[in-house]
């Protein structure tokens, strides 16, 4: 019983999940930054954020650090993350969040959509960690800076409609799963496994 406790408070303490909970430390900076408009503050937190979203993961593999609430904390991190973009751009960039309407509208479907399925189907918050969530989550970085201080639109279209692709196999997945479970590289993963229900 106390190695187990001991084992839990050093997967708490994990360098990974440090990161990950720097991440939702900064959230509250974060929406300070924005409701002052200070873009450059803004831009600089969340790139630490989105710095650390890309070395936990790493951390995480390379030293042997992968754990389920590890990985539901970085999941519970990206959203808090995600949803700071957006009020940035709502907050400092208003002209630039009218424009992308529509595509911030089916950003949050993709994030929240996932995550009530899972609620319904299991009571659980999915993290699953695909290799496509993985891609998106690289991809979403340059695709925000480029959109804001450059004015890049289609880049930043592209791969939002990539997210809506992204949570449309994170809806199949938790569909044929027969129980909660995290890191699961890809759908494909799931069909070819006993964890389909079609098994």
């Amino acid at each position: 019983m106390g190695r187990e406790a001991i084992t839990v408070d050093k997967n708490i303490y994990s360098i990974p999940n440090l990161l990950s909970l720097l991440r939702l430390a900064l959230v509250p900076v974060l929406v300070v930054a924005a409701c002052l408009n200070e873009g450059q503050l803004f831009l600089l937190l969340l790139g630490i954020c989105l710095l650390s979203d890309m070395l936990d993961g790493y951390f995480a593999r390379k030293l042997q650090q992968v754990t389920e609430f590890g990985a539901r904390l970085d999941s519970w991190a990206d959203m808090a993350t995600y949803a700071m973009m957006i009020l940035g751009l709502n907050l400092i960039w208003p002209t630039i969040f009218d424009q992308q309407f529509l595509y911030l509208v089916a950003a949050t479907l993709s994030y929240v959509l996932p995550v009530v399925v899972a609620l319904v189907r299991f009571s659980s918050f999915p993290s699953y960690h695909t290799w496509g969530a993985k891609l998106a989550a690289v991809l979403i970085a340059p695709a925000f800076y480029l959109l804001v201080l450059y004015d890049e639109q289609t880049f930043f279209r592209l791969v939002i409609v990539f997210h809506v692709l992204v949570a449309m196999e994170e809806i199949a997945i938790t569909m044929l799963l027969k129980k909660p479970k995290t890191n699961v590289a890809s759908i494909l993963t799931i069909l070819s496994s006993s964890d389909s229900k079609s098994s």
